[in-house]
């Protein structure tokens, strides 16, 4: 072999694992895995083509493989996409004026080429040793500005198996999916930063851990480990790749017992999804956020949807606002992908009182709206049960255009709450009644007459929806509508941004 080609494969040996047995050490001792090892066990075997892995850091005292950040290309399942992962073992994972340099390039190169962007980034933000070096300020940087525009070209997925603090954060807040494991802290300032500023004390698990970022909607989903991490990551980019040639079907007669037959009991609408979905191709989305809607990616007869579902076993399904927000920004998600959408409704409308009103519901509901409004992927519609007021026309009503708008048996409709309809319908008469007793029949007589009148089948009859439906044949009406679809047009630039909230 060439004396330079020797020189140039020692160089980047160097900078694999099997080079680096004290780091690897390290990092294991921990629980995790080295960066590289992430990278080999997520891309599809000798598919990685590396960018910049002879940089090092800008100080001459400093040195560090591929200055803590692994670029490059690979395949994932034949998918071609980008990746970046920070290196922990290098200076914590930081970010500094030579790596950034590195996010530019793959970012433009992801940009550039349509590639799903799939980053590991776990790391404690700016490298303070760089301020030594003479290098400025990094105020005119550009990764993060370019970080934000891959938002809606192709799929962006972060994954944090530990501390990412700072910048590192910052990115990861604008991805389009967050995946991170229980032993994930995420925060915009680590400890050093947090003390200087508040003069208090921290540990960096005290700081952003899963059990605080999960319920306010910061991760996505929260995988085991970082084996489960990479696979729901190879999951979640594979609803874009088109429709799949094998799927398996549920039991769709199960669907008939799922609702109860006493209208006050609540059930889990996740059950209806599984009924609907292909077996095992359901993907949650912010579960433990916004738990008044559920939203899940999915695949009929192989074709991917976006379903958003009211959930009465939170609010009694009752649109509150984070449910509003986490519905506004799923939208956003399909839209941006041209992945169609299916909505399950079963909502009393939405949430009442003074309390609710302090979180500004007025404009997150409105936010909801908006959304549906600007989206021109296609969408379908079930009514599972109540479709009430304005909850049940943001839950993809006639009136929103949807490619199919069907019913369940139990399907009741109203433009508000048939109990409160009936205060103000027979307010003077139930006044009257001379006892409680009295007033409490009257009620009940009244609004069973209006249940009556708007049952589903009486709705249907005013061909106010496409039909009510045996819930048993809900999956055959969506994939005949889903086949009867146009392909989405193909895009030189992309049809929108997908919000960080």
């Amino acid at each position: 072999m060439r004396k330079d080609v020797e020189t140039i494969r020692a160089l980047h040996a160097g900078n694999l694992d099997a080079a680096r047995p004290e780091a690897v050490a390290k990092r294991r001792k921990t629980g995790h895995w080295t960066a590289r090892a992430q990278l080999d066990a997520f891309l599809d075997p000798g598919s990685f083509a590396e960018y910049g892995g002879l940089s090092r850091p800008v100080r001459d005292d400093m040195t560090g493989a591929a200055d803590g950040l692994i670029t490059g290309t690979g395949e994932v399942d034949g998918q071609s996409c980008a990746i970046m992962a920070y290196d922990y073992t290098v200076y914590a994972g930081t970010q500094s004026l030579i790596n950034h340099k590195k996010h530019d390039r793959i970012f433009e190169v992801a940009e550039h080429l349509r590639l799903p962007m799939i980053c590991w980034l776990e790391g404690g933000g700016a490298r303070p040793h760089d301020l030594s070096a003479g290098t400025g300020l990094g105020l005119d940087l550009t990764t993060f500005m370019a970080f934000a525009n891959l938002s809606g070209q192709a799929p962006v997925v972060g994954i944090v198996t530990g501390r990412c603090f700072a910048g590192n954060a910052n990115l990861a807040g604008m991805c389009d999916v967050l995946i991170a494991t229980p032993k994930a802290n995420i925060g915009m300032a680590g400890p050093p930063l947090v003390e200087a500023a508040l003069g208090e004390t921290f540990t960096p698990e005290q700081i952003g851990p899963v059990a605080v970022q999960e319920p306010n909607g910061v991760i996505d989903i929260v995988a085991a480990d970082e084996g489960e991490a990479i696979a729901l990551a190879k999951k979640y980019l594979s609803y874009f790749r088109g429709p799949s040639a094998t799927f398996e079907s549920p039991d769709v007669e199960a669907l008939r017992e799922i609702i109860p037959d006493n209208p006050r009991r609540a059930y889990n609408v996740r059950k209806v999804i599984e009924g609907i979905a292909d077996i095992d191709s359901v993907l949650e989305l912010r579960a433990k956020f916004g738990r008044a809607i559920v939203t899940s990616l999915a695949r009929i007869e192989g074709r991917a949807v976006g379903v958003i579902a009211n959930q009465p076993m939170f609010l009694a399904g009752a649109i509150d606002s984070p449910a509003s927000d986490k519905a506004s920004r799923f939208i956003q998600l399909c839209d941006a992908h041209d992945i169609p959408m299916l909505f399950l409704c079963d909502t009393p409308g939405l949430m009442v009182g003074p309390e609710i009103e302090k979180t500004a519901l007025v404009r997150h509901s409105g936010r909801l709206l908006l959304n549906i409004s600007q989206a021109t992927v296609p969408f379908m519609t079930v009514v599972l049960r109540k479709a009430y007021g304005l909850g049940g026309y943001v839950m993809g009503a006639r009136g929103l255009d949807p490619a199919l708008c069907v019913g369940w048996p139990t399907a009741e409709f109203g433009g508000m709450g048939l109990e409160g309809a009936v205060n103000i319908i027979h307010g003077a008469e139930l006044a009257a009644a001379p006892d409680e007793a009295t007033r409490a029949e009257i009620h009940a007589k009244a609004t069973a007459d209006l249940k009556r009148r708007n049952t589903g089948i009486e709705v249907a009859a005013k061909f106010e929806i496409d039909d009510i439906i045996d819930p048993a044949e809900t999956r055959h009406f969506l994939s005949q509508t889903l086949k009867a679809m146009p392909a989405p047009p193909a895009r030189v630039h992309r049809k929108r941004a997908i919000d960080a909230w």
